[in-house]
């Protein structure tokens, strides 16, 4: 198997503060990455020492076969990128900013054309080529972003928060069209994201990050079956605080997510559900559908985080 990034022990400090803590990691080429973690917890700044625009304080990194430390002007070539800001200058339109980035790229005319009209048809902003980037909606801004990001059909592309800002289904939209770019142009994506839902949905491998170390990565599936409890989804109306809580305080009960149309609920092994579903319907709840299955990402990612604050807590 071929890594399109490999790291070994990167560390990276701001002042006392290890922001990056001896991370080893591989991505396999043509895969779709997560980096996963809370606010503060290292992912924007692995993705700028893997991008080499921050100086290692301890081990190595190479992307793409090149040493981040000392090849990184060959990283940034080969490679492309959307931070936290979408770069596009705003007075242009859409088809001079892309023309623009092309010719930085140093596309020969007619391939750069192509190219731009290639991606815009397939992110459904065709149309729009001729309109100001200003004048567009924050999604709109984003897939436009990503068509720069992949108008030299770079083999690795990094994201960091993507979605972030994007009403429901805007978010969709971009998650299917960054799916579908990677899969049509065989290109690894490394996204960071706080949207564990979307994550799951489209990511091939997940790392987990907290306090710059780096605590689990493998499939979806994988950190799903971290939790090694049965869950059971509950769908229905009427769901009241205090029928949450009744059912929060049964002994066969670990956990209780609420959502607005129904509830997760994380049961210890051999549980069974007739009990909860009995105790809703008393509480006044219009059960009407029960799913059993394992634990989703979010709950490993909180049972990940919970392990980890307790490690904390007994050193």
């Amino acid at each position: 198997m071929t890594y399109a990034i490999e790291t070994k022990e990167m560390t990276r400090y701001f002042g006392d503060l290890c922001a990056v803590n001896r991370v080893s990691l591989q991505v396999p080429s043509g895969a779709i990455f997560g980096f996963l973690g809370p606010n503060g917890a290292g992912k924007t700044t692995t993705l700028r020492l893997l991008l080499g625009l921050l100086d290692l304080h301890g081990g190595s990194a190479t992307v793409l076969g090149y040493d981040v430390a000392t090849q990184s002007h060959l990283v940034r070539e080969h490679t492309g990128v959307l931070l936290e800001h979408d770069g596009l200058y705003q007075r242009l339109t859409v088809l001079d900013n892309l023309e623009f980035f092309g010719r930085i790229y140093r596309l020969e005319k007619k391939a750069r054309q192509m190219r731009i009209q290639e991606l815009l048809e397939h992110l459904g902003m065709w149309e729009w080529r001729n309109a100001d980037v200003s004048k567009l909606s924050k999604g709109m801004k984003q897939k436009v972003a990503i068509a720069r990001a992949l108008l030299h059909r770079p083999s690795l592309i990094f994201l960091d928060e993507p979605s972030a800002g994007l009403d429901p289904v805007a978010a969709v939209a971009l998650r299917e069209d960054i799916q579908n770019l990677a899969q049509r142009e065989g290109t690894t994506v490394f996204l960071t994201t706080h949207n564990l839902a979307e994550a799951e949905k489209i990511c091939d491998i997940v790392g987990v990050i907290r306090q710059g170390q780096l605590i689990a990565v493998g499939t979806p599936a994988e950190l799903r079956a971290h939790t090694g409890k049965p869950t059971v989804a509950i769908y229905g109306q009427g769901f009241s605080a205090s029928a949450v809580e009744a059912l929060r305080s049964l002994p066969q009960v670990c956990s209780v997510l609420f959502h607005p149309d129904h509830l997760q609920v994380e049961l210890e092994p051999g549980a069974e559900t007739a009990p909860l579903i009995s105790l809703l319907v008393r509480q006044g709840v219009e059960v009407e559908e029960v799913r059993k299955g394992r634990g989703s990402l979010e709950e490993a990612f909180v049972t990940l985080m919970r392990e980890e604050e307790q490690k904390s807590s007994e050193v």
